[in-house]
């Protein structure tokens, strides 16, 4: 039988930290979260390699070192409150929620939204609130936020969601409208109507769906 622990601790070794994920508390909170809860049935011998996996309504589950590389570029840390926009199987939110002070995530599907919960409430994850809706609207009841982190890739960085930065937050989202790679940004709020833009690269993720996102009817394609 296939020992996921140890692939668990091989997975933050081999394909975290060999590669560049140096924040302690992420790579932690990664040898702690178990990953084969969140992953599809009959996906739970594919955990730990570094590749995202189909789960239900047409989504996926970004791969690990995705997942790590987004809390490290959104700097998430102690104390911090962290907003989510797309839950998804609720992964990324359970190791955020292992380094934070609060999570607030957003899914607009509704049965992945209350899967999620019930997999942080397996877990006694107390520290997670799960919203259903539209996230490119953000939670402006719950901010400022410390950082944000999108799951998903819009035509650009919602105005909601950089509002509800506090000044020196931070919002990571993949932007662009090409299907097969988008751009990873950072946005980071520097005062009262001020922002400064990081680019980290290409990424590949699904359509944001929203207000401030992509229309469901214009949606870029997928392949």
């Amino acid at each position: 039988m296939l020992d996921l622990s140890r692939e668990r601790r091989r997975m933050v070794d081999v394909h975290l930290s060999r590669r560049g994920i140096h924040d302690r508390e992420i790579l932690a909170a990664m040898r702690e979260v178990p990953r084969e809860v969140f992953v599809g049935p009959g996906y739970e011998e594919f955990a730990y390699e570094d590749g995202p996996l189909p789960i239900a309504e047409g989504q996926t589950i970004s791969q690990p070192y995705i997942v790590a590389f987004m809390l490290e570029m959104a700097e998430v840390g102690p104390g911090d409150q962290v907003l989510e926009v797309g839950t998804g199987s609720g992964y990324a939110a359970a190791v955020m929620s292992r380094i934070v002070d609060h999570v607030y995530t957003i899914e607009r599907h509704a049965p992945l939204a209350e899967d999620a919960r019930r997999r942080f409430q397996r877990l006694g994850y107390g520290n997670i609130e799960v919203r259903i809706g539209d996230g490119t609207k953000g939670w402006p009841e719950a901010a400022p936020f410390d950082a944000i982190v999108v799951a998903a890739s819009g035509p650009g960085a919602p105005l909601a969601l950089q509002q509800q930065l506090d000044v020196g937050g931070r919002l990571v989202i993949p932007v662009g409208d090409d299907p097969d790679e988008q751009r990873l940004l950072k946005v980071t709020r520097t005062g009262a109507s001020t922002y400064s833009e990081e680019d980290f690269g290409g990424v590949r993720f699904v359509p944001l769906i929203g207000e401030q996102g992509w229309r469901e009817e214009s949606r870029p394609a997928t392949v």
